[in-house]
Order: structure tokens, then sequence, then C-alpha cells
């Protein structure tokens, strides 16, 4: 493949110090509303719309460390963008957890990755009531935003406060702690509603034998179709693809073993353990429901872990699917410091494609992409479909395991590659990609990422032009203080803040 130059902070030594990594990883107690001014270049007058994002806020409770960021309280962060204008605000998710630890000013819960109750085993044995921490994602769908944590239901927020309304229901197809992923799956064009979007999701209960439940939701945000299944094993999965006919699945290879976690000797994340000679398996299943078993296919590929994919999408009777791949499942160890962690020591999460035959059962795998990267991004309108380009953090180095400090941009069709670089003192976050309105082609829109300045302890929103990052970034909006490392987040049209010279600065216009 080519690589075009970088066009910004060109580094040849190492890129990064771990002390301007760490800075990230604060806590952000404090909630802002406010109108950004700090704006380098252009804020473009085609981008309009809000961009939410999700992550972990409280890296510890009252000076109390967590284990783990996973187990830190979600904080939504939403940035409006309106006639060149930008506005930001940022809210705690008002879980019943939160509520309860803020007020007493202690950890009251265990974490999954981790975090245990202050006193030891005997403080933490034979409880398994964990936090719902909605840190995970947020969508807008169906009039409504959702903060997402995968392991029980929804939170919906107020647009425009991000006020907590409650837990949702979904009209009660969802029962109390009922699972709903924190990656659910746009279908632009779905057969079974006319050519309609709909919003497609799972939910995981593992055990030996694990149920995979799939919810299909309408434009109104109705679940209109809701599907379970049942495959042999203990599934670990975060992230899963879709196609117009396909909901796929990759079945880590890792066993659990819950005495340690009922002991309240160790967290639930700490008692999953890789398995290197057992193989992945990937899970197909029909979106069109078929009775009992029927239709689903079980296909085993080389062992690895999968966290996210980027795309699936068919060709006649086959199916690629493209996935960020590890060697082995980054496992949590107790008494370890995620702000300690050796990248070097790490095998660094790497781009596959995996092509299908379901006739004659087989799995072949080609690497696309060899430098250290996570949290891919694609056009919106080719999720499950055919598509040239994808958008993903990465590392500054091509080899190696280091933190994310890049947006690559990598074109399958000709494999071409362009690179923005945040190095030597600044750390990316998830890029999203926004079509301009009217686009006429694949890349024509905007990136838009958080990235995390160690120089000035703050975060920056910056946009970049997908069509040619060699132009650098079109503007770097900079906020008062940092965001910690987040997780997931999307972009949507609705402009959620009020557009008066109080509320939204004045940016500078660009065409």
């Amino acid at each position: 493949m080519q690589i075009e130059k970088i066009p910004e902070n060109t580094v040849t030594e190492k890129s990064y110090s771990r002390t301007d990594w760490q800075g990230g990883y604060e806590s952000l107690p404090q909630e802002y509303d406010y109108g950004i001014d700090d704006i380098e270049g252009q804020i473009p007058r085609g981008l309009q719309g809000t961009l939410f994002r999700n992550g972990p806020g409280l890296l510890d409770v009252n000076g109390q460390r967590i284990h783990h960021p996973f187990d830190g309280d979600g904080m939504i962060s939403r940035i409006t963008f309106s006639d060149g204008r930008a506005h930001f605000r940022n809210r705690f998710v008002r879980t019943t957890g939160y509520i309860e630890e803020q007020k007493a000013g202690k950890i009251l819960y265990r974490g999954v990755f981790g975090t245990q109750k202050p006193g030891g085993w005997l403080a933490n044995i034979f409880d398994f009531k964990l936090k719902n921490i909605a840190n995970t994602n947020v969508i807008y769908w169906g009039n409504k935003l959702l903060a997402l944590w995968e392991a029980t239901e929804p939170h919906r927020l107020d647009p425009y406060t991000l006020e907590t309304l409650g837990k949702e229901y979904f009209n009660s197809v969802l029962s109390e702690g009922d699972a709903f992923s924190a990656h659910p799956r746009l279908d632009p064009n779905s057969h079974q509603d006319g050519g309609a979007p709909c919003l497609v999701n799972f939910s995981i209960k593992p055990g030996t034998s694990t149920t995979i439940t799939i919810f299909e939701l309408n434009i109104a945000g109705e679940i209109v179709r809701k599907y379970a299944h049942i495959v042999p094993g203990f599934c670990f999965i975060h992230d899963f693809v879709i196609t117009p006919n396909y909901c796929i699945f990759f079945q880590n290879p890792v066993r659990f073993n819950p005495i340690p976690f009922a002991l309240g000797m160790r967290s639930a994340g700490e008692c999953i353990k890789f398995q290197p000679q057992q193989p992945t398996r990937i899970i197909v299943i029909p979106r069109i429901p078929q009775s009992g078993q029927t239709g689903i296919k079980i296909l085993e590929t080389q062992a690895g872990f999968v966290f996210h994919h980027v795309n699936a999408f068919e060709v006649e009777k086959e199916i690629f699917i493209d996935s960020i791949c590890y060697e082995s499942l980054p496992e949590v160890e107790p008494k370890s410091d995620f702000r300690q962690v050796d990248f070097a020591a790490g095998s660094p999460g790497q781009i596959w494609r995996f092509h299908l035959n379901l006739q004659n059962q087989t799995v072949q795998r080609e690497l696309i992409e060899s430098r250290c990267c996570e949290f891919p991004s694609i056009h919106p309108e080719n999720v499950g479909r055919p598509y040239r380009y994808l958008y993903i953090g990465a590392s500054h180095a091509e080899t190696g395991n280091a933190p994310l400090q890049v947006i690559l941009k990598i074109d399958l069709e000709s494999g071409k590659k362009q690179l923005w670089s945040a190095a030597p003192r600044g750390f990316v976050g998830e890029p999203i990609f926004v079509p301009r309105p009217d686009a006429k082609q694949e890349d024509d829109g905007w990136i838009l990422t958080l990235v995390y300045d160690a120089a000035h302890h703050r975060s920056d929103v910056v946009i970049l032009d997908a069509s040619d990052l060699q132009k650098g970034a079109i503007a770097k909006l900079h906020l008062k203080h940092h965001i910690p490392y987040g997780l997931h987040g999307s972009f949507t049209s609705g402009v959620f803040a009020a557009t008066g010279a109080d509320q939204v600065a004045e940016g500078n216009e660009a065409e």
C-alpha cells in the first residue's frame, strides 16, 4: 500500500511519553455548558448537527481509584454545530449507582473490570450486584437519546440538557435488568422495512451455552423484531456486524471461571482467560427469523480476539468481514495499574479481512493493516454493504503497540493510505465520519475526533477533510478543559442547543 506523508508534527523518535498519555485518564467531575470561542481555523458552514460522545468521566470516587477505566461512571459530551458556531455541554448519566456513590463519597459497587468495594474479599464475597455505569456509547434514534452499557438496559437522556430521564424499556419489550448492547448497527436500507433505515442491536446471556438475542428497531424507535438463538459455549462478545441478510458474531476463545468472582477475590473480567489452543468461532445468524436453529452457521478460524469490527458485506453467497484482531485478549490483572501499562509488551490490534464461504464452510484471512489501530468508522450509508474507505485511530509508528495518535484513512480499492498525526503530545479518540450535504463521493465529508492535548491538559474537537487528510485540520476547537479518554459516540443532524449568541459562540465561516 502507498502511504502519503504525515502532514503535521512529523516525529522520528518515540512519538509519545507515558506521562503525557496518563493525563487523559484524570477524572473530570465538573459539568460545563458554554459556547466554544477558542477556535483555530474555520468550522464548515455545511457541518450542521450534534456530536455525542460517551466514556468514563470519573476514574475515582472521592479519591478512591477504580481499577480499570471501563468501570468509570458514564459522562456524555455534546458538541453542537450550527451556522459556523459550536457549543459544548457535558453531564454525567444519573444512574442509581452514580447517585448513591456520590452521596456516600465512596465506592459501593463492584466493577466488571476489577474494581472492588473497600474491605477485601470479605466485603465482596457473594455480591453479584453490578452498577449500571452507562459509559460505553450514546445514540440518537427514534427521537430518543440513549446512553448504552451492554450489560443491562439503556438510560434515556434529554438531548438538549443531557438530563437523565430514566431507563428505557422500549414499550416493555425489555424487562428490568435485560441487556441491550452498546454496539448497535444502523442498516441504511432494510429489506424488511421497505427500504427504510433500521437499527439492529443484540444482547448476550452467557453461560455454558449462550443466548444471543437480536433486536431490530424501526425509525420510530420501536422494537419491531426480536429473536433469540442459543449457541454452544461461553460468549464474550462486545461488537457484531450486519449485512442485509445476516447478523455475524465472533465467539472469542475464552474461558470463564466464576469461583474467584463469587468468593469476592476477583472481578468478573479478571476471571476471563484467553484459550489460544481453541479456535475463534464465527456465528452467522439469518436476519429473517427461522424456526429453531435452522439457518445458523458456525465457522471456525485461527484463534484471536476481536473487540471491534469495521464492516461486513455480501458478494453473491459469500461474506466478507473486516475486523480489528489481537493475538490474544489483553487480560486485566489484579493489583495492576492501568496508568502504568507497558505498551511495548502488548500486541497491537490489526485489521484483518475474513472471507466466509457459507456453502463450503470455509474461512480465509487476509491482513489489511498491520499498524496498531482501533475504533473504526465508515460512511453510514455503507454499513453492511461493499465500501471503499475506512477511518480509524492508529499509532504514529508503523510497527509495535502504542497509544492512538493518528487518524488513518485506508482506500481499500487502491491500497492508498493517508495519515493525520497529533503526535508527539496529542492522543486521538474514535473518528466519526459525517457526510457532506449532497455529497457525490463516498469520502466527501468530515472526520470529527476528540484529541487530548497533553501540552495544555485540554481536549480539542478536531475537524478533518475526509477526502484529503493531507490538508491538516480544517478547525481545532479548544475546549476549556480535558475530556477523559472516551469510548464511543455518534453524530446526528439534530441541532440540540440554543442558537443565540449567549449559547453558541461565534466561529469563523467556511464554505
